[in-house]
């Protein structure tokens, strides 16, 4: 244990306040990556093909189900997107790249678990494939909605991150 960690008998309180700023960084990029992410999800459920003749609250389910992953995945690159430009540029093409998996396995995983408690238990492969599959199509499908969404998402934590001016 070092004497980062709480638990340890040699802790002490950050004087410099880095330690609540990279929390506060973390905090707001999951929150904005949430956001921004999960209404690209909801607009690539809305126009996927194989979204034809189902109900209009599916993609809102497949969202609730990939938003837990998308934020995680915004509060680990957060604290590097706030760093010099070319950090923030691999942040971006992370985030870009690895929210569509994020989001795909995210729902995948959901719908194995409740495949796996109902009475469907011996197609729990066959749902977790094609979800995976749907998944990535339908990324691929808003690629240009999702960089966008990544740029706003790199912009807004720089923004957010900077000190006020006085």
């Amino acid at each position: 244990m070092g004497p980062a960690n709480p638990w340890s008998p040699n802790w002490r309180p950050d004087p410099t306040g880095r330690r609540l700023a990279a929390i506060r960084t973390a905090r707001r990029g999951a929150a904005l990556a949430a956001l921004l992410l999960g209404a690209v999800t909801i607009v690539a459920g809305l126009i996927a093909p194989e979204a034809a003749g189902r109900p209009p609250t599916v993609p809102f389910a497949i969202a609730a189900m990939a938003i837990p992953a998308l934020a995680l995945l915004g509060a680990g690159l957060a604290p590097a997107a706030i760093g010099s430009r070319i950090d923030a540029l691999a942040a971006g093409i992370a985030l870009a790249i690895g929210a569509p998996v994020a989001a795909a396995f995210s729902t995948a995983i959901a719908v194995l678990i409740v495949t796996a408690m109902s009475e469907y238990t011996g197609q729990s492969g066959v749902a977790f494939g094609a979800v995976i599959r749907i998944g990535v199509v339908a990324a691929v499908r808003v690629a240009p909605l999702l960089a966008a969404a990544v740029v706003v998402w790199v912009v807004a934590v720089r923004r957010m991150d900077r000190p006020p001016a006085f």
